[in-house]
């Protein structure tokens, strides 16, 4: 995101309301890098937008209204100018960068017709998955991860913002993934540990950060579930669990019915991960520079069923390069306040 780089961080007084019948509050409001968040005088979390997903409902009239989609039924209210402004600049940079709506239907339209006719003659349903997979954008998968985080947010509570470790989440990533995007969020509940969603998401329990004493733990949850979005397309994932009847909607609408969200993530909640390969999951924390021995004694403390993470560890000294700050470890441990 480039549209706001002159500002690290942007707050301002607005009205929230949750729905159409319920009290008007006064809030802050957030806007950082790719998220809009919203607090209450008690500096607690009311709400968590993604900027991408962000809908203004009265274009060039003060004070601005702001909804979190399309069709969503909760309202924002800013009448600060450089907040509107700068909200605005992000809306007008994302749709810039989203591929022309007529060419990208036809293009969905024409691929969805061939899908169609060799389904019928082959019937080869998972020929529309992967071909919903193979020719969804980076903007699709992006809002569908938003879509799939909302629920869990649904489900565990919103995502955990205090005390500026949304910024250490983000060193976090970066220093794991250099060059790479990742979107890192804790959530309070809902997830077992940690899950990965399409678009970079990956998904942490808050006890990753708040009970153990150091991040090489965390930071090792993460690397395990990048590598489980490559092994295993995350998007992939959705549609062979939601069938090709809602793959073909994605290829032809861009979007999936509710019900499909939510199924899935009471799916994820309630599932073991995937086994990762020891070997594979080895070169991922040889490549970040981090040692794999926290990581493995956080899954067995015996360490009976994670021998090759301890035994063949690439850095059992661990590093000269630290995961985070001392600063940044303690506004991580921090971020779901009390």
């Amino acid at each position: 995101m480039t549209a706001l780089d002159k500002f690290s961080r942007l707050e301002a007084a607005g009205i929230w309301r949750p729905d159409r019948f319920a009290q008007r509050r006064n809030v802050i409001v957030s806007v950082g890098d790719t998220s809009l968040t919203i607090f209450d005088a008690g500096d607690t979390a009311l709400g968590h937008w993604s900027l991408a997903a962000v809908r203004r409902r009265n274009p060039g009239e003060m004070p601005a209204v702001f909804g979190p989609g399309r069709d969503a039924v909760e309202e924002l209210e800013i009448d600060d100018p450089l907040m509107v402004d700068a909200i605005d600049k992000v809306r007008r940079a994302i749709a810039r960068r989203r591929p022309r709506r007529g060419r990208l239907r036809m293009t969905l339209l024409l691929g969805a017709s061939v899908i169609v006719t060799a389904a019928a003659v082959l019937w080869l349903p998972d020929a529309i998955v992967r071909q919903a997979v193979a020719v969804a954008p980076p903007a699709a998968r992006q809002a569908v991860g938003a879509r799939l985080l909302a629920e869990f947010e649904r489900l565990g509570g919103f995502s955990c913002t205090a005390l500026g470790g949304q910024r250490s989440l983000d060193r976090l990533a970066g220093r794991l993934f250099a060059g790479a995007p990742a979107n890192l969020r804790v959530l309070p509940g809902g997830v077992v540990a940690a899950e990965h969603l399409p678009g970079g998401y990956i998904l942490l329990n808050r006890a990753l950060v708040e009970d153990f004493d150091s991040p090489e733990v965390v930071a090792g949850f993460v690397l395990a579930e990048r590598h489980r979005a490559g092994a295993r397309d995350p998007l992939q994932r959705l549609l062979e669990f939601a069938g090709p009847v809602a793959a073909f909607r994605l290829l032809t609408s861009g979007a999936l019915p509710d019900d499909v969200y939510r199924a899935h993530v009471l799916a994820l909640a309630t599932t073991a991960p995937a086994a990762a390969d020891p070997g594979a999951l080895l070169e991922r924390f040889r490549a970040a520079g981090l040692s794999s021995r926290p990581y493995a004694r956080a899954l067995d403390l015996t360490g009976e069923t994670v021998l090759p993470l301890i035994e063949a560890d690439p850095f059992p000294q661990g590093t000269a390069d630290p995961v985070l700050s001392d600063g940044d470890w303690v506004r991580l441990q921090g971020i779901c306040g009390a």
